[in-house]
């Protein structure tokens, strides 16, 4: 009997969600399984001191909800504190680089966390499995030890020139990550060493038996609130106390006859409900993939998805969102006008330098035909590790906009927006595609091109996944290097410029399950570690 399929970046996250749809677990339980395991083997991507968003069907229940659980700035926050601090922002606008980093690594970098919170309430709403069970697995990783995997050394060793803080550094900044991450000739960690981290198999084991909300009123809360105090932290007691997830329903638009559910503002969903919308005016199967024209027309409705949120979209709590507007088929036809016509949008930066990707992903569908979708992060991490709890924390303040009065600025309790966009396209009211990815500001872009693939050229999860990709996060169109040469050289004849990356997987790595008359099919992005697996 097949109970499921699990699809995620993290081959023993993925293994951990299925062994919990084996032993009589749900979607949601399965889902949480792996969130968890991913924070112990792949402790910068994600953990329980992050944030997300995530998005169940369950059809047996008449349920159908996300939770929205950014992170949000400390009540200390002021909307001025860095604005004479600003060097340059993200050539994608993922963030702002300042004078001493200090909204990119160490203790004022950190937002309230939601991730262990949305967990909780997710797997006690709507899971079959005790709390403790579905903790078990990542308490299990963290008492062993993870392996480091390529993914992860990657990421630790690479420097991506944006002048942020070099993840070594970040892992190195207090003694509990030296004494984690390195060795004791003061060396990174390799490929196959473990990560011995019983402080975390502690945490974990203190969480399962006193229940996540520990971490925002108990003891270790207590802890965590001394720690940000003893340090000139924004994060108190009373922001941990004081924090709630966001429950409601999805985001709501349709595609080429299909119905789409993604998450609502302050999430990506709305940039992909508008780029959807767009491309629905152009026969992209008769352009042909990853032609010039398609390239052309993809990437100019990216720009400008890209250009209204920048302008409009922020936390909803603190901006009046044109929503109607921006995911209404009137308007987005009036973009399809510009783009037939050859127009070239503009997308304005402060400064040009790449962005963060620290983000990992989750997909997950049931016998029943409950389907869950996360993506959840830790944005760019903070580095801070509380001695004696073996967690990282995020650094999202990295991410808001130091200038005021903007949709992204600075204010207390406000959460900034995120590519992130868990997704599930609908076909005659059933679930076809559980999807989604990391990837920072490139996870729209990503999640768009993968659902194309699916939809208007009918590829299988896998093709759909590896399939070369782009993106136009800003007035240049970057491509993946397998993007032909003789393609690029003819948009650059049309006054495009073309940024060539290195890598022949870039721009989100997603993650997906296509769901076919019954039978599933998983797709893993090749640029991770990461599988499928029925169960």
């Amino acid at each position: 009997m097949t109970h499921g399929m699990v699809v995620a970046p993290q081959p023993e996250a993925v293994e951990a969600g299925a062994i919990i749809l084996k032993e009589g677990g749900n979607a949601v339980d399965a889902g949480i399984a792996c969130a968890l395991v991913q924070g112990v083997v792949d402790p910068q991507m994600t953990g329980i001191a992050g944030f997300g968003s995530l998005q169940v069907y369950l059809p047996g229940r008449a349920r159908h909800e996300c939770i929205d659980f950014h992170g949000k700035s400390p009540a200390a926050t002021r909307d001025d504190m860095w604005s004479d601090l600003i060097e340059g922002e993200t050539r994608d606008g993922f963030g702002f680089i300042l004078k001493g980093r200090v909204n990119d690594v160490g203790y004022q970098s950190i937002t309230v966390p939601g991730s262990l919170k949305a967990y909780a309430e997710a797997q006690e709403a709507w899971g079959r499995l005790s709390w403790a069970d579905v903790m078990q697995p990542a308490i299990a990783e963290a008492k062993t030890g993870a392996i480091v995997r390529p993914h992860v050394y990657n990421w630790w060793t690479t420097n991506d020139g944006s002048g942020r803080v070099l993840s070594a550094e970040r892992l190195g900044l207090t003694a509990s990550g030296r004494q984690i991450y390195f060795n004791k000739d003061g060396s990174l960690k390799r490929v196959g060493e473990r990560l011995n981290n019983p402080e975390m198999a502690d945490t974990l084991r203190h969480l399962a038996a006193r229940g996540a909300e520990d971490f925002y009123t108990g003891e270790l809360a207590g802890h965590i609130a001394s720690d940000m105090m003893a340090n000139e932290g924004l994060l108190s007691a009373q922001d941990l106390s004081d924090y709630s997830t966001c429950h409601g329903k999805p985001l709501r638009g349709d595609y080429r006859g299909l119905q789409v559910a993604t998450n609502q503002p302050p999430g990506g969903g709305i940039m992909l409900i508008q780029m959807l919308n767009v491309l629905e005016h152009f026969d992209l199967s008769d352009i042909g993939h990853n032609s010039v024209e398609y390239i052309r027309i993809v990437s100019e409705a990216m720009k400008r998805a890209t250009i209204d949120k920048d302008t409009h979209v922020g936390d909803p709590a603190f901006v009046d969102i044109p929503l109607e507007r921006l995911t209404s088929k009137r308007y987005a036809a009036t973009l399809a006008a510009l783009i037939r016509d050859g127009e070239q949008a503009q997308v304005e930066r402060l400064a040009r330098v790449p962005e963060s990707k620290d983000t990992t992903q989750v997909s997950v569908i049931d016998e029943e035909g409950n389907a869950f979708s996360m993506t959840h992060s830790l944005g760019m991490p903070s580095g801070v590790i509380t001695d004696g709890l073996g967690f990282m924390y995020n650094g999202c303040m990295g991410v808001f906009d130091p200038r005021p009065g903007r949709a992204g600025s600075l204010a207390p309790g406000k959460s900034r927006f995120s590519s992130l966009c868990p997704t599930i396209v609908f076909r005659n009211d059933e679930p076809f595609i559980v999807i989604g990815a990391p990837g920072g500001t490139q996870i729209a872009m990503g999640v768009l091109q993968v659902l194309l693939n699916l939809i208007d050229f009918d590829m299988p999860m896998t093709d759909a996944v590896i399939a070369p990709r782009f993106s136009g996060t800003s007035t240049p169109i970057d491509v993946s290097n397998r993007i032909p040469r003789f393609v690029t050289r003819e948009l650059e004849a049309m006054n495009y410029e073309i940024i060539r990356w290195a890598q022949s997987y870039a721009f989100g790595w997603v993650h997906g399950i296509r769901i076919d008359d019954g039978v599933w099919s998983g797709g893993a992005d090749p640029a991770t570690d990461g599988m499928a697996l029925a169960i």
